[in-house]
């Protein structure tokens, strides 16, 4: 089963390296039969959708549930 959860982790964090809207982000993914967790920062809500549909269009997803935040500000560098 760890192998197949693992597969499919796999198979979505490729499919989002490949998205160009995705480019460069860094997203947590969590997979449990099926139903999938996104979590993390993009920079807007096209990006936000463009991960869900991303992740939709991937056999063996039965559900997503899209918990990503949207930041349109650049993080401050420390001085």
């Amino acid at each position: 089963m760890l192998d197949t959860v693992s597969s499919l982790i796999d198979r979505i964090d490729h499919a989002i390296s490949l998205n160009p809207h995705l480019n460069g982000r860094h997203l947590t993914i969590e997979a449990n039969q099926g139903r999938i967790r996104l979590q993390g920062i993009v920079h807007s809500y096209y990006q936000k959708q463009m991960a869900q549909e991303t992740v939709r269009s991937i056999e063996g997803v039965h559900a997503v549930e899209n918990l990503l935040e949207v930041c349109w500000t650049t993080p401050r560098r420390a001085k």
